[in-house]
This record gives C-alpha cells, sequence and structure tokens, in this order.
C-alpha cells in the first residue's frame, strides 16, 4: 500500500530516536484542505485506533486511517537531503492535481475541501 524508501525509514527512526519514546509509530493520513482539497499529514502516535491499519515497511510501524487508504494506496515517500537541508518528498499515483506550492492535491474521486492558500 505503502513504499517508505531506506532513506526515509533513517530518517523516520533518526527522528523517532529524538523524542525519546520507544513506543512511537508513524501515522501517515490526509485529512480535507490546502489549495486542492487534500492535504498530506505525517507524525508520530503512541495508540492504534479501531478505524487504523497497522503496517510494518522496513521494520516501522505504520498507521494509516480507512478513510486515508484508498487515496494513498500507492504512495511512495523518500527523503531527499541538498546542500539546502532536507525533506521528505511524496509522490502519490492517485492524485491528479495539486497546488502551486506543492502541499495539497485532489484525485480523480476524492477532491476534498479546497481553501484559499
Amino acid at each position: 500500500m505503502i513504499t517508505l524508501t531506506d532513506a526515509a525509514v533513517s530518517q523516520i527512526k533518526d527522528m523517532m530516536k529524538a523524542e525519546g519514546e520507544n513506543n512511537l509509530m508513524l501515522r501517515i493520513g490526509v485529512k480535507g484542505g490546502g489549495c486542492s482539497g487534500l492535504s498530506y499529514g505525517m507524525g508520530f502516535d503512541s495508540e492504534k485506533h479501531d478505524e487504523d491499519t497497522l503496517l510494518d515497511i522496513n521494520g516501522l510501524s505504520v498507521l494509516v486511517d480507512k478513510e486515508s487508504e484508498p487515496i494513498i494506496n500507492g504512495l511512495v515517500v523518500d527523503y531527499k537531503q541538498n546542500m539546502m537541508g532536507g525533506g521528505f518528498t511524496i509522490d502519490n499515483p492517485n492524485a491528479i492535481a495539486s497546488c502551486g506550492c506543492g502541499s495539497s492535491f485532489r484525485t480523480a474521486t476524492n477532491t476534498g475541501t479546497p481553501e484559499e492558500c
């Protein structure tokens, strides 16, 4: 369902270690908003909810809520480092349009609720 590159997993594990908690999981999801209607959410969580699917990706526990699953199916998360710093990149084969700043998107079946940028 989701691919995390080795670089992304390494960066996420380093960030988790810096948090100082041993039972953290990565939560990836989608919420309404942004210029195009949908925005990605990525953060740490220590609890799995009933509506979550728990994935093991390269030894990393990843939570995805049921509503986000079809929207992010096939998602690839990478981490790129360059002279200006580093950051995560997201490639979603389901996205058919994104806003100019690249922080929101829409799919053919889910347009979300666009906001002004």
